[in-house]
């Protein structure tokens, strides 16, 4: 396939593939805060089939955050805000928790904060991609004001 034709294909799917990510990640992290907070996919990796304790500090939080965010982001309503404090929390989650028990993600156990802490960062910078519900809103106000002008 000559270059071109790449760059075209790759520029033509780049909306629908950030969705496709956006997606992935928000259901990711939204499963992860529902095992926190509820104790199903597996529970709370610290107490495996087993919620936290609500209110506890700073797990209940950290999974409420998550269980949230992560809705938000899957969604793509108010994706920047959501993932600008879903990344954040996935910071404070690594050098608060993590970091101190060794300098690389593969030693302290930190990887999964890691990780999510630069996706939510890079979906904040790319936006929400295609199949966003917040542009689907946007859109049906745009061609509802259209038929109520004319």
């Amino acid at each position: 396939m000559p270059a071109e034709r790449v760059r075209e294909v790759v520029e033509g799917n780049r909306d629908r593939v950030i969705a496709l990510f956006r997606i992935a990640v928000g259901v990711m992290f939204f499963a992860h805060g529902a095992a926190v907070l509820f104790g199903i996919f597996g529970g709370d990796p610290a107490n495996p089939g087993h919620p936290v304790a609500f209110g506890s500090w700073p797990q209940w939080w950290a999974g409420l955050i998550e269980f949230v965010t992560g809705a938000l982001v899957t969604l793509g309503v108010g994706m920047r805000g959501a993932a600008f404090v879903a990344s954040g929390a996935m910071a404070y989650a690594y050098f608060v928790v993590h970091q101190p028990l060794g300098l690389m993600p593969h030693q302290n156990g930190g990887l999964a904060a890691a990780l999510f802490c630069w996706a939510m960062l890079v979906l904040v910078f790319i936006g929400p991609g295609a199949w966003a519900l917040e542009s689907v809103l946007a859109r049906a106000r745009r061609s509802r004001r259209v038929a109520e002008a004319a």
